[in-house]
């Protein structure tokens, strides 16, 4: 997350003619929380981390925010007040996400109320993956690739999470929309920068259908160079919301569908 910063001053010290060192002019984070949630199609507990944002310039250690009081409503009238289970980390007790429900996250932490709310797509399931060989610069580079079939007629967005050995890859983030791929069948790659792929790994690749709110903050994160493990508040350019009040984060109503396999 520091790495624009690290190469405006590499930069400085390399030029022949330049004698200041410029740094990034990043206001600092003002007084919120950061916010993460989640609810999908697959047996809960799901869970809500609420942390302190930190500056940019600031190490990356976010201070767990305890004690909130924390609450997750369907369509159906259910309301579950979650647990908190560790600090800053809140678990459900029964309420289970569907297809089509909407989900109203309600947060009460440090006297500040925030709200969210996320609708469950429907169900769009991963087919297979599959792997490609790049070669460059005396490398082979393995990138997984994820296969299906968008819905005709639909405005769908996506989301890709990557494991590699039962270990969740996190420097890439990987997002799509079907703006000019409606009805196709699809076969995205997820490239990493990072992290490399060796014949035998066993990767997985779970295809999250999420709402257009929750696609534009992990776009806007992406766009900004803030993906990978990250904490919203330490980007140059905090992405949108769809949380209330000035919170940072996301609350996201999304389908999981799975597929995993052994690189040859």
């Amino acid at each position: 997350m520091k790495s624009v910063y690290l190469i405006a001053v590499v930069a400085a010290l390399t030029a022949p003619a330049c004698k200041k060192i410029v740094t990034l002019k990043l206001n600092n984070v003002p007084a919120a929380i950061v916010i993460e949630g989640n609810v999908t199609n697959e047996p809960g507990p799901y869970y809500v981390s609420i942390s302190q944002p930190v500056d940019f310039y600031a190490d990356n250690n976010f201070p767990p925010v305890s004690g909130a009081t924390v609450l997750i409503s369907n369509t159906e009238g259910q309301i579950d007040s979650l647990t908190e289970v560790s600090p800053g980390n809140y678990a459900t007790n029964f309420i289970q996400g569907a297809p089509g429900d909407t989900y109203r996250l309600t947060v009460t932490a440090q006297g500040v109320n925030y709200t969210a709310s996320s609708t469950m797509p429907a169900t769009v399931n991963l087919d297979s993956i599959t792997f490609e060989e790049n070669k460059g610069f005396g490398q082979t580079r393995i990138s997984a690739v994820a296969n299906f079939q968008d819905p005709v007629g639909e405005r769908n967005y996506y989301q890709f999470v990557e494991y590699v050995n039962s270990t969740q890859l996190t420097k890439d983030l990987f997002v799509f929309d079907d703006r000019l791929s409606d009805g196709r069948d699809i076969d995205y790659t997820l490239y990493n920068d990072t992290s490399y792929l060796q014949p035998g790994d066993a990767v997985r690749v779970d295809l999250y259908c999420i709402d257009s709110a929750v696609y534009n903050y992990f776009f806007q994160l992406l766009q900004s160079d803030g993906a990978g493990s990250f904490n919203t508040s330490a980007s140059p350019a905090n992405p949108t919301s769809n949380i209330s009040n000035g919170a940072y984060g996301y609350f996201s109503a999304h389908t999981v569908s799975s597929q995993s396999e052994f690189i040859p």
